[in-house]
């Protein structure tokens, strides 16, 4: 199962790092990732393996968005069950 992970906040150093960290910390497996910068706000977008997460898959959400707002950052974790839903139209 994969998950999409999305990050939005002022661009700082280390943004990468910290959310792979928090990632590779409860096994979600990073499979592609992209970011950009926009004037001063940093942007990305991850598609996580989350088949071997060491914690519930809600937990990880609330983890994520916990490491966030630590940073500064708005972190959204959705299961790609539900992504793909929501954008088909």
């Amino acid at each position: 199962m994969k998950a999409v992970v999305s990050v939005i906040g002022k661009d700082s150093v280390g943004i990468i790092a910290k959310v792979s960290s928090g990632c590779a910390e409860f096994g979600a497996n990073i499979l592609d990732i992209s970011q950009t910068v926009l004037a001063e706000y940093f942007t990305m977008i991850m598609i996580v393996d989350i088949d071997n997460l060491s914690i519930s898959f809600n937990a990880f959400v609330d983890r994520m968005a916990e490491y966030g707002k630590a940073a500064g950052l708005d972190i959204n974790v959705m299961h790609e069950d539900i992504f793909n839903s929501m954008h088909r139209i």
